[in-house]
């Protein structure tokens, strides 16, 4: 027959899983967050010093932060 319940039941799942949240478990989220905070203690160098660039270093590097 018609496409309207195959719709309706769709828009139906769809509502559901826009909707959905779940319940959040703080106490694992605290400890999550804790365990990062322990490792962020050491010092992360992004980018080596002037000594460690090699030569073929773009020269706008600095110039745009890359």
């Amino acid at each position: 027959m018609g496409r309207g319940r195959q719709k309706a039941k769709a828009t139906k799942q769809a509502r559901e899983i826009k909707y959905y949240t779940p319940d959040t478990d703080l106490t694992a989220l605290e400890r999550e967050l804790a365990k990062t905070r322990g490792s962020a203690d050491a010092p992360v160098r992004s980018r080596p010093d002037s000594e460690e660039r090699s030569s073929s270093v773009d020269p706008y590097e600095d110039k745009y932060g890359r």
